[in-house]
């Protein structure tokens, strides 16, 4: 026998409790559920107003930002047709 076996129990581990197991997938999964209702009754929603604000701010940027890549290609395309022309490939 080796000396671990020879030591007798401590009264901690005489009355400890075997392990809890773990919760079932339907129990994580209904417990996952109340929790996220209950954080998102935390959450301040917008009003419609800043709603709409929003949205007209974002369709504004990309109207805008489809512009400038429009220009740009335009630019980039006229210049290169001009070197293209210059080196008589064109």
């Amino acid at each position: 026998m080796s000396e671990q076996e020879k030591l007798p129990e401590t009264k901690a581990e005489k009355t400890a409790k075997p392990a809890k197991k773990k919760p079932g997938f339907f129990s994580r999964v209904a417990r996952w559920f109340r929790e996220m209702k209950s954080e998102l009754k935390k959450v301040q929603w917008p009003t419609w107003k800043q709603t709409w604000n929003n949205t007209l701010t974002v369709i504004v940027c990309v109207i805008l930002v489809g512009i400038f890549l429009w220009v740009f290609d335009l630019l980039a395309r006229w210049i290169i047709d001009a070197l293209l022309a210059l080196a008589g490939k064109g």
